[in-house]
């Protein structure tokens, strides 16, 4: 079965959480610890997660609500081509410095990157349970 991408809520958290990790796994503080970065998330108190959730916020959510319609197959992650990404990107850097937008483009396009390989398979909604008692 075959349906168009809108991301759910749970499906833009876990993008975000995953471009969460890929930032902070390339921080040096992690990287000194030896843990595992899902070690270290898991360790970090919620507003701590919430401060880096919030700063990568503003620059992975338009990019994803500006990505074009794609069919998704039920038990796959939505795909997209570099192209549609990079479009999507271009779309919502806004006005700066020629060279601020190479660098600003080139990062947001990563985090993007990393943000959809964490978003979950999508599942097929003929195979939910509807309990007893809302039928």
């Amino acid at each position: 079965m075959l349906l168009a991408v809108r991301f759910t809520e749970n499906e833009m958290t876990r993008a975000l959480e995953g471009a969460a990790k890929a930032v902070l796994g390339a921080q040096r503080e992690v990287r000194k610890s030896g843990k595992d970065i899902n070690d270290f998330w898991r360790e970090m108190d919620r507003y701590q997660r919430y401060v880096v959730l919030d700063g990568l916020s503003g620059q992975v959510l338009p990019v994803l609500t500006a990505l074009p319609d794609v069919e998704v197959e039920s038990g796959t992650r939505p795909t997209f081509t570099d192209d549609q990404i990079r479009e999507a990107v271009e779309a919502t850097l806004g006005d700066v410095g020629r060279m601020r937008r190479a660098v600003e483009q080139r990062a947001r396009i990563a985090l993007v990157q990393a943000a959809l390989a964490a978003v979950p398979p999508r599942a097929d909604p003929d195979a939910l349970i509807v309990p007893d008692f809302l039928e």
